[in-house]
């Protein structure tokens, strides 16, 4: 039988400039659809496994679309709740060498935001549910989200399935403040806690020591202190940080670190050239919660999850459809890019 890993959050409208220009340089935007916890369903789909997803878009044909887009690779959507006036947007230029890429959002008034926890039966969306996942966008997104983001979590906790949330900050939806009082309040009912070194800080208040991504550092003693007192405090079962070195927007280091209270193990690194880093973070993430509900040891799975999320790099759009083969594939060594005949 398929693990069954339920999902909440936004799906957004993307608009991306193409070939690279910039958004004064842009007469057509590249249209698709996504959002963290919408590519996290569609890569569990992808690996074999069944993949629902829990929303509240508008009854519009945009909301629609959202949907259809979701269903094409596999995803449940039969609990998305319909109302509200319109799906967030976002606008994407794509950097590269020394520009960076910038993201705009149109979001305010999305459905999403004006939503109650009793516009869903967790009854029914948890039934035979092995995993719970969400991220800490969610939550940023309104009161009345970060209400439902808690609701879900106490009902997941409460029928003793797995819970695990990506910490992903948004300077641009809420304070460091606000954040680390609403994400310490969830993080009692997370048992894995998935994160990069700003996110922990910004969201919980642990800092990792002297890294500078900017310098294309890592210094992951920092990182074994803020682990250990990250268990202490939330006692999650594991803890994973992505490792992002940014040489410059088209090329970056990327690996992990996980840490489950009594062992850290530290990933392969790979040397991304990126076509498409947005969802990466959400790639990495799909993939550990998919070696771990398969059963996989941590490391293997955090190995599965790095090697998912260096092939996203290289994919347009927000989702990631590297196919399990060839992440198992990539975690055996090949990273030849030949063509395969």
């Amino acid at each position: 039988m398929p693990k069954k890993v339920v999902t909440l959050g936004e799906i957004m409208l993307r608009l991306s400039t193409p070939d690279f220009k910039r958004f004064v340089q842009a007469d057509t935007f590249d249209v698709t659809y996504g959002g963290g916890e919408a590519n996290v369903s569609a890569a569990i789909c992808n690996y074999g496994e069944q993949g629902v997803f829990v929303s509240k878009v508008p009854d519009n044909p945009i909301g629609q679309a959202a949907i259809n887009h979701l269903r094409r690779y596999g995803v449940d959507t039969q609990f998305v709740a319909r109302g509200g006036d319109r799906l967030g947007i976002y606008f994407l230029e794509t950097g590269a060498s020394m520009r960076a890429s910038q993201v705009v959002y149109d979001r305010a008034g999305a459905s999403i935001a004006d939503v109650d926890a009793s516009d869903f039966n967790w009854d029914a969306i948890f039934e035979g549910a092995d995993w719970f996942h969400t991220t800490g966008i969610t939550p940023a997104l309104s009161d009345k989200a970060a209400a439902l983001t808690e609701a879900a979590l106490k009902a997941a906790k409460e029928r003793g399935i797995t819970t695990s949330i990506d910490l992903n900050y948004r300077k641009k939806l809420w304070s460091k403040q606000k954040a680390q009082q609403v994400m310490t309040n969830l993080c009692q009912y997370v048992d894995v806690c998935i994160g990069n070194e700003e996110d922990a800080e910004t969201t919980l208040g642990f800092k990792a020591g002297e890294t500078d991504v900017t310098k294309g550092e890592l210094h992951l003693e920092g990182y074994y202190d803020v682990f250990k007192q990250m268990k202490e405090k939330f006692n999650f079962k594991y803890i994973a940080s992505t490792l992002r070195e940014s040489h410059s927007a088209s090329d970056n280091g990327w690996s992990a670190l996980v840490y489950d209270g009594n062992d850290f193990y530290h990933t392969k690194e790979y040397s991304v050239r990126i076509v498409d880093r947005v969802g990466s973070g959400d790639s990495f993430a799909s993939g550990f919660i998919y070696g771990l509900v398969t059963g996989m040891p941590m490391g293997e799975a955090a190995e599965f999850g790095v090697a998912a999320s260096a092939l996203k790099h290289t994919i347009p759009g927000d989702l990631n459809h590297a196919t399990r083969k060839e992440v198992i594939d990539l975690m055996k060594g090949d990273a030849s890019g030949r063509v395969q005949r």
